[in-house]
Protein backbone atom coordinates (compact mmCIF):
# COMPACT_ATOMS: atom_id res chain seq x y z
CA UNK A 1 0.00 0.00 0.00
CA UNK A 2 3.06 2.31 -0.54
CA UNK A 3 3.81 2.65 3.22
CA UNK A 4 5.32 0.81 5.97
CA UNK A 5 2.91 -1.78 7.59
CA UNK A 6 3.30 -3.54 10.65
CA UNK A 7 1.10 -6.10 13.33
CA UNK A 8 2.23 -5.91 17.01
CA UNK A 9 0.29 -8.89 18.95
CA UNK A 10 1.04 -11.38 21.89
CA UNK A 11 0.19 -14.84 20.54
CA UNK A 12 -1.09 -17.15 23.35
CA UNK A 13 0.86 -20.31 23.34
CA UNK A 14 -2.31 -22.54 21.58
CA UNK A 15 -2.21 -20.23 18.73
CA UNK A 16 0.72 -20.77 15.83
CA UNK A 17 3.35 -18.72 15.11
CA UNK A 18 2.46 -18.10 11.76
CA UNK A 19 -0.95 -16.80 12.39
CA UNK A 20 0.13 -13.42 11.71
CA UNK A 21 1.32 -13.99 8.38
CA UNK A 22 -1.69 -15.70 7.19
CA UNK A 23 -4.06 -12.37 8.82
CA UNK A 24 -1.52 -9.71 6.87
CA UNK A 25 -2.75 -11.65 3.15
CA UNK A 26 -5.96 -9.82 3.68
CA UNK A 27 -3.85 -7.01 3.34
CA UNK A 28 -2.13 -8.18 0.67
CA UNK A 29 -5.63 -9.39 -1.19
CA UNK A 30 -7.63 -5.92 -0.40
CA UNK A 31 -4.27 -3.94 -2.40
CA UNK A 32 -4.85 -6.41 -5.35
CA UNK A 33 -8.20 -6.01 -5.48
CA UNK A 34 -8.59 -2.32 -5.30
CA UNK A 35 -5.23 -0.94 -6.51
CA UNK A 36 -5.76 1.72 -9.44
CA UNK A 37 -2.18 0.29 -10.34
CA UNK A 38 -3.10 -2.73 -11.44
CA UNK A 39 -5.05 -3.45 -14.42
CA UNK A 40 -7.10 -6.43 -13.03
CA UNK A 41 -7.91 -4.84 -9.83
CA UNK A 42 -11.94 -3.64 -9.60
CA UNK A 43 -10.99 -0.22 -9.50
CA UNK A 44 -9.46 -0.07 -12.74
CA UNK A 45 -12.25 -2.38 -14.04
CA UNK A 46 -14.79 0.49 -13.04
CA UNK A 47 -12.36 3.36 -14.67
CA UNK A 48 -12.22 1.61 -17.85
CA UNK A 49 -16.09 1.35 -18.54
CA UNK A 50 -16.35 5.04 -17.69
CA UNK A 51 -18.95 6.49 -20.20
CA UNK A 52 -19.48 2.76 -21.90
CA UNK A 53 -21.64 0.69 -19.68
CA UNK A 54 -22.26 -0.42 -16.16
CA UNK A 55 -20.06 -2.73 -14.26
CA UNK A 56 -21.96 -5.12 -11.52
CA UNK A 57 -19.69 -5.45 -8.44
CA UNK A 58 -19.64 -8.10 -5.63
CA UNK A 59 -21.23 -7.59 -2.34
CA UNK A 60 -17.78 -6.37 -0.18
CA UNK A 61 -17.35 -3.57 -3.14
CA UNK A 62 -20.75 -2.52 -2.76
CA UNK A 63 -20.15 -1.70 0.98
CA UNK A 64 -17.71 0.91 0.19
CA UNK A 65 -19.53 2.19 -2.85
CA UNK A 66 -22.00 2.68 0.05
CA UNK A 67 -19.82 3.96 2.83
CA UNK A 68 -18.81 6.14 0.38
CA UNK A 69 -21.64 7.78 -0.55
CA UNK A 70 -22.58 8.29 2.87
CA UNK A 71 -19.45 10.10 3.49
CA UNK A 72 -19.93 12.50 0.55
CA UNK A 73 -23.45 13.28 1.81
CA UNK A 74 -22.33 13.97 4.97
CA UNK A 75 -19.28 15.71 4.34
CA UNK A 76 -21.26 18.12 1.96
CA UNK A 77 -19.18 16.74 -0.75
CA UNK A 78 -15.88 17.30 0.78
CA UNK A 79 -15.37 13.29 0.34
CA UNK A 80 -15.41 12.46 -2.72
CA UNK A 81 -13.88 9.16 -4.11
CA UNK A 82 -14.31 10.72 -7.94
CA UNK A 83 -11.03 13.34 -7.18
CA UNK A 84 -8.52 11.35 -7.64
CA UNK A 85 -8.07 12.15 -11.08
CA UNK A 86 -6.89 15.71 -10.16
CA UNK A 87 -3.52 14.15 -9.64
CA UNK A 88 -3.22 14.65 -13.25
CA UNK A 89 -2.97 18.24 -12.62
CA UNK A 90 -0.82 17.91 -9.80
CA UNK A 91 2.58 16.50 -9.61
CA UNK A 92 4.30 16.90 -6.27
CA UNK A 93 7.72 16.15 -7.09
CA UNK A 94 7.84 18.24 -10.05
CA UNK A 95 7.56 21.69 -7.43
CA UNK A 96 5.45 23.79 -10.39
CA UNK A 97 1.85 24.86 -9.29
CA UNK A 98 -0.49 23.44 -12.41
CA UNK A 99 -2.30 26.28 -14.14
CA UNK A 100 -5.98 27.26 -13.32
CA UNK A 101 -7.07 25.75 -16.43
CA UNK A 102 -5.48 22.35 -16.32
CA UNK A 103 -7.75 22.07 -13.31
CA UNK A 104 -10.68 23.86 -14.37
CA UNK A 105 -10.89 20.80 -17.76
CA UNK A 106 -10.77 18.20 -14.40
CA UNK A 107 -13.64 19.82 -12.42
CA UNK A 108 -16.04 18.80 -14.30
CA UNK A 109 -15.39 15.06 -14.12
CA UNK A 110 -15.54 15.69 -10.27
CA UNK A 111 -18.67 14.92 -8.50
CA UNK A 112 -20.47 11.50 -6.32
CA UNK A 113 -23.69 12.96 -7.44
CA UNK A 114 -22.98 12.37 -10.99
CA UNK A 115 -22.24 8.36 -10.34
CA UNK A 116 -24.95 6.12 -11.55
CA UNK A 117 -24.55 4.10 -8.60
CA UNK A 118 -27.77 1.30 -7.51
CA UNK A 119 -26.33 -1.80 -6.43
CA UNK A 120 -24.84 -4.06 -7.61
CA UNK A 121 -24.44 -1.78 -11.05
CA UNK A 122 -22.35 1.07 -11.06
CA UNK A 123 -21.64 3.12 -14.13
CA UNK A 124 -19.77 6.42 -14.24
CA UNK A 125 -21.47 8.59 -17.06
CA UNK A 126 -18.75 10.45 -18.36
CA UNK A 127 -15.25 8.67 -20.23
CA UNK A 128 -12.23 9.71 -18.23
CA UNK A 129 -14.18 9.45 -15.23
CA UNK A 130 -12.30 7.72 -12.01
CA UNK A 131 -13.15 7.09 -8.82
CA UNK A 132 -10.13 6.07 -6.41
CA UNK A 133 -10.69 4.08 -2.91
CA UNK A 134 -7.10 5.93 -1.93
CA UNK A 135 -8.97 7.29 0.98
CA UNK A 136 -11.00 4.05 1.71
CA UNK A 137 -9.18 0.50 1.46
CA UNK A 138 -6.33 0.86 3.15
CA UNK A 139 -8.55 2.25 6.16
CA UNK A 140 -10.79 -0.46 5.66
CA UNK A 141 -7.53 -2.87 5.67
CA UNK A 142 -6.87 -2.08 8.83
CA UNK A 143 -10.52 -2.69 10.47
CA UNK A 144 -10.36 -6.08 8.44
CA UNK A 145 -6.88 -7.25 10.08
CA UNK A 146 -7.91 -6.44 13.59
CA UNK A 147 -10.99 -8.25 13.12
CA UNK A 148 -9.18 -11.13 11.88
CA UNK A 149 -6.51 -11.01 14.64
CA UNK A 150 -9.84 -11.24 17.12
CA UNK A 151 -11.37 -14.19 15.32
CA UNK A 152 -8.24 -15.97 16.13
CA UNK A 153 -8.14 -15.54 19.56
CA UNK A 154 -5.28 -12.33 19.63
CA UNK A 155 -6.99 -9.97 22.15
CA UNK A 156 -3.93 -7.64 22.63
CA UNK A 157 -2.29 -6.08 19.29
CA UNK A 158 -1.62 -3.21 17.49
CA UNK A 159 -2.30 -3.21 13.67
CA UNK A 160 -0.68 -0.16 11.89
CA UNK A 161 -0.68 0.18 8.15
CA UNK A 162 0.87 3.38 6.91
CA UNK A 163 0.31 5.29 10.19
CA UNK A 164 -3.67 4.16 10.01
CA UNK A 165 -3.62 2.40 13.04
CA UNK A 166 -6.34 -0.09 14.97
CA UNK A 167 -5.79 -1.49 18.52
CA UNK A 168 -7.67 -4.87 19.26
CA UNK A 169 -6.83 -4.62 23.14
CA UNK A 170 -4.78 -2.92 25.05
CA UNK A 171 -0.92 -4.08 26.00
CA UNK A 172 -0.26 -7.38 28.27
CA UNK A 173 -0.27 -5.33 31.06
CA UNK A 174 -3.59 -3.33 31.01
CA UNK A 175 -2.02 -0.11 29.54
CA UNK A 176 -2.84 1.38 26.48
CA UNK A 177 -0.37 1.81 23.17
CA UNK A 178 0.49 5.18 22.96
CA UNK A 179 0.13 6.64 19.11
CA UNK A 180 2.50 9.20 18.25
CA UNK A 181 1.17 12.14 16.32
CA UNK A 182 4.26 13.29 13.81
CA UNK A 183 5.02 16.99 14.32
CA UNK A 184 4.08 18.50 11.17
CA UNK A 185 6.96 20.76 10.69
CA UNK A 186 10.20 19.72 11.78
CA UNK A 187 11.04 16.25 12.65
CA UNK A 188 9.91 13.83 15.90
CA UNK A 189 6.79 13.71 16.95
CA UNK A 190 4.33 16.35 18.44
CA UNK A 191 1.80 14.66 21.02
CA UNK A 192 1.50 10.89 21.97
CA UNK A 193 -2.08 9.89 22.08
CA UNK A 194 -3.15 7.04 24.05
CA UNK A 195 -4.95 3.88 22.53
CA UNK A 196 -6.49 1.05 24.82
CA UNK A 197 -9.50 -0.47 21.82
CA UNK A 198 -10.75 1.37 18.85
CA UNK A 199 -9.04 3.49 15.45
CA UNK A 200 -6.78 6.22 15.13
CA UNK A 201 -6.59 7.74 11.49
CA UNK A 202 -4.26 11.05 11.39
CA UNK A 203 -4.12 13.46 7.78
CA UNK A 204 -1.76 16.04 7.39
CA UNK A 205 0.03 18.06 4.47
CA UNK A 206 4.08 16.85 5.60
CA UNK A 207 3.73 13.47 3.91
CA UNK A 208 3.47 14.92 0.16
CA UNK A 209 3.59 18.50 -0.64
CA UNK A 210 5.77 20.65 -1.91
CA UNK A 211 6.84 24.48 -1.10
CA UNK A 212 6.01 26.82 -3.93
CA UNK A 213 6.90 30.73 -3.10
CA UNK A 214 7.20 29.78 0.43
CA UNK A 215 3.64 28.20 0.62
CA UNK A 216 3.19 24.46 0.94
CA UNK A 217 0.70 22.44 -1.22
CA UNK A 218 -0.09 19.34 -0.02
CA UNK A 219 -1.41 16.27 -1.93
CA UNK A 220 -4.94 16.32 0.16
CA UNK A 221 -7.35 18.25 -2.31
CA UNK A 222 -10.72 20.20 -2.32
CA UNK A 223 -13.12 18.47 -5.13
CA UNK A 224 -14.79 21.51 -5.09
CA UNK A 225 -11.88 23.78 -6.10
CA UNK A 226 -8.99 21.42 -7.31
CA UNK A 227 -6.40 23.24 -5.05
CA UNK A 228 -4.63 21.71 -1.74
CA UNK A 229 -6.39 22.48 1.61
CA UNK A 230 -3.99 25.11 3.55
CA UNK A 231 -6.36 25.44 7.12
CA UNK A 232 -4.69 22.79 9.06
CA UNK A 233 -1.25 20.89 8.98
CA UNK A 234 -2.23 17.95 11.23
CA UNK A 235 -5.79 16.29 12.34
CA UNK A 236 -5.93 13.35 14.13
CA UNK A 237 -9.45 11.52 15.20
CA UNK A 238 -10.38 8.22 16.88
CA UNK A 239 -12.97 6.45 16.18
CA UNK A 240 -14.11 2.86 16.83
CA UNK A 241 -13.52 1.95 13.33
CA UNK A 242 -10.11 3.48 11.24
CA UNK A 243 -12.35 3.95 8.04
CA UNK A 244 -14.37 6.13 9.81
CA UNK A 245 -11.64 7.99 11.22
CA UNK A 246 -10.02 8.49 8.17
CA UNK A 247 -12.89 9.84 6.31
CA UNK A 248 -13.42 12.19 9.00
CA UNK A 249 -9.56 13.54 9.68
CA UNK A 250 -9.81 13.84 6.01
CA UNK A 251 -12.56 16.06 5.67
CA UNK A 252 -11.70 18.11 9.28
CA UNK A 253 -8.44 18.78 7.02
CA UNK A 254 -10.64 20.07 4.14
CA UNK A 255 -13.31 22.03 6.37
CA UNK A 256 -12.45 25.27 7.02
CA UNK A 257 -10.52 26.45 10.44
CA UNK A 258 -13.88 27.23 12.16
CA UNK A 259 -15.74 24.50 10.99
CA UNK A 260 -13.49 22.09 11.33
CA UNK A 261 -13.32 21.61 15.33
CA UNK A 262 -17.22 22.08 15.42
CA UNK A 263 -18.01 19.37 12.80
CA UNK A 264 -15.90 16.80 14.52
CA UNK A 265 -17.86 17.91 17.84
CA UNK A 266 -20.93 17.30 16.64
CA UNK A 267 -19.86 13.51 15.79
CA UNK A 268 -18.84 13.38 19.45
CA UNK A 269 -15.30 11.80 17.66
CA UNK A 270 -12.18 12.94 20.05
CA UNK A 271 -10.00 14.75 17.67
CA UNK A 272 -6.59 16.85 17.93
CA UNK A 273 -6.15 19.11 15.08
CA UNK A 274 -2.83 21.30 14.92
CA UNK A 275 -1.94 24.03 12.57
CA UNK A 276 0.38 27.51 12.92
CA UNK A 277 0.27 28.21 16.29
CA UNK A 278 -2.79 26.77 17.14
CA UNK A 279 -4.20 23.23 18.45
CA UNK A 280 -7.65 21.98 19.18
CA UNK A 281 -8.34 18.84 21.01
CA UNK A 282 -11.64 17.58 21.90
CA UNK A 283 -11.92 14.39 24.61
CA UNK A 284 -8.33 13.91 24.16
CA UNK A 285 -5.46 14.33 26.38
CA UNK A 286 -2.60 13.91 24.45
CA UNK A 287 0.77 14.15 26.50
CA UNK A 288 3.74 15.99 24.61
CA UNK A 289 5.94 13.75 23.18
Amino acid sequence: MGSACEIQAWLPQEIPDDVLAEIAQEAHRLEAKYSRYREDSVISRINQAAGHEPVEVDGETAALLDFAAVGWEQSGGLFDITSGILRRAWDFKSGHLPSQQQIDTLLPLIGWDQVQWHAPSIFLPQPLMEIDFGGVVKEYAVDRVAGLCLSRGLRHGLVNLGGDVHAFGPQLDGSPWMIGVQRPRGEGCRAAIPLLRGALATSGDYERFMDVDGVRYCHILNPRTGWPCAEWQSVSVITPQCIVAGLASTVGMLKPRDEASEWLRALDFPHLLLGDNVTHSHRLQPSDA
